[in-house]
């Protein structure tokens, strides 16, 4: 995807700050990977130390096609097969900025995809799920992880349908989208724990995608509220499964919030 306009969303109170490492720790291209996280994903405004540490740990190189190594540590998107992409490492650092992770949260992401954000949150958080549609998909995934040696106990997989979330893992102090639905699937937000917080790209993408945080304020009887920010426009893949479409009544109520 590409971010033609670059709006930061405000970082959440409550960030890791990583122990700094040696570019050379970061094991094979490890100086190329360290002079792209410093050159794009930082330079442009990503200040998370966490996260900045986690995507130089993470060798993208794992997640790409043989044939597009080349290019692994440029910040753009790549393809992966099935009309897939890898996102570029900027995109993914601004995402998991937005969901301002602690080390005990759980993360639930959508669209598991090459693998690669998967592999970032794992580094960052303590539990994280992730449901990707495409069984092909989701078995390349899936070995490019065990490849790299995440545990089970760190990061679950699973082939299914993300706008329905995984309930039976619920709540979630944060969820993530690599795909892009026309408006947000309620089941994922109700599955977020009271101030989790949601960070999806939204829109058609003829008619233009933006990031969007939704962040649960409070919850009741009738109707739960959330916070919305608007961040940086996108292209991001279209959401598959079950279409997003706005429900009639789905019992949440949305203020926008200042960023």
């Amino acid at each position: 995807m590409t971010s033609p306009r670059n709006q930061a969303l405000a970082a959440p109170p409550v960030v890791v700050v990583a122990k700094p490492q040696e570019p050379g720790a970061f094991g094979e291209r490890g100086e190329e990977r360290a002079h792209c996280i410093e050159s794009t994903v930082a330079q442009r405004g990503v200040r998370d130390e966490a996260v900045l540490a986690a995507l130089r740990r993470v060798p993208r190189h794992a997640f790409v096609p043989k044939a597009l190594q080349p290019l692994a540590y440029a910040d753009q998107a790549l393809p992966i097969g099935s009309e897939q992409t890898i996102s570029q490492p900027y995109m993914v650092g601004y995402m998991c900025e937005a969901l301002g992770l602690t080390e005990s949260a759980r993360v639930l992401e959508i669209g598991t995809g090459s693998g690669y954000q998967a592999a970032v949150l794992a580094e960052l958080c303590s539990q994280t799920f992730s449901i990707e549609y495409l069984p092909r998909v989701a078995a390349s995934g899936a070995e490019n992880l065990r490849q790299l040696g995440y545990s089970r106990s760190r990061l679950q997989l699973r082939i299914g349908d993300g706008y329905n979330g995984w309930s039976d893992a619920a709540p979630f102090d944060a969820i993530v989208a690599a795909a892009a639905p026309t408006a947000v699937p309620p089941p994922l937000l109700t599955q977020l724990a009271m101030g989790g917080r949601l960070v999806i790209p939204i829109g058609e993408l003829t008619d233009g995608q933006e990031i969007q945080r939704w962040t649960r304020l409070k919850s009741g009887e009738s109707r739960d509220c959330f916070g919305i920010e608007r961040g940086t426009a996108v292209r991001f893949v279209p959401f598959l499964g079950r279409p997003a479409q706005p429900e009639a009544d789905a019992g949440i109520s949305a203020a926008p919030r200042a960023h």
